[in-house]
């Protein structure tokens, strides 16, 4: 019988920081329920939110994706559940794709960083 892998879930309070910008990222996650904020740390000290992760969303992808340090920082706004999707099991399914997909990906990624650079 073939072994049946199972996602992680993971309970988390609220204002719990999940990751920051420029660690590694080995994790993408899943909300089942909550709410996750994505933001920056600004050179003065201040935050700029880039965006709220809701039920069905996912986050930390990009990390995962392009094997480049978090591009921004998550926290939680309020208590969630996520699915945690480490990288083994991202690059199984990754690998799936037709070039072509894996590719363009690649290339959103890119593209998503270096307009990050250019708002900051």
């Amino acid at each position: 019988m073939a072994e049946k892998r199972i996602m992680d879930r993971k309970v988390v309070a609220s204002e719990t920081i999940l990751f920051r910008e420029g660690q590694d990222g080995d994790f993408a996650y899943l909300v089942q329920s909550g709410v996750v904020e994505i933001y920056k740390g600004l050179a003065d000290g201040s935050e700029r939110r880039l965006g709220l992760i809701t039920e069905g969303g996912i986050f930390g992808e990009m990390a995962l994706i392009d094997d480049q340090p978090r591009m921004a920082n998550a926290r939680t706004v309020e208590a969630c559940t996520l699915v945690v999707i480490n990288r083994m099991m991202f690059e199984e399914r990754l690998h799936k794709l037709d070039p072509f997909i894996r590719g363009l990906l690649n290339m959103l990624v890119r593209n998503l960083r270096d307009m990050s650079k250019q708002d900051i």
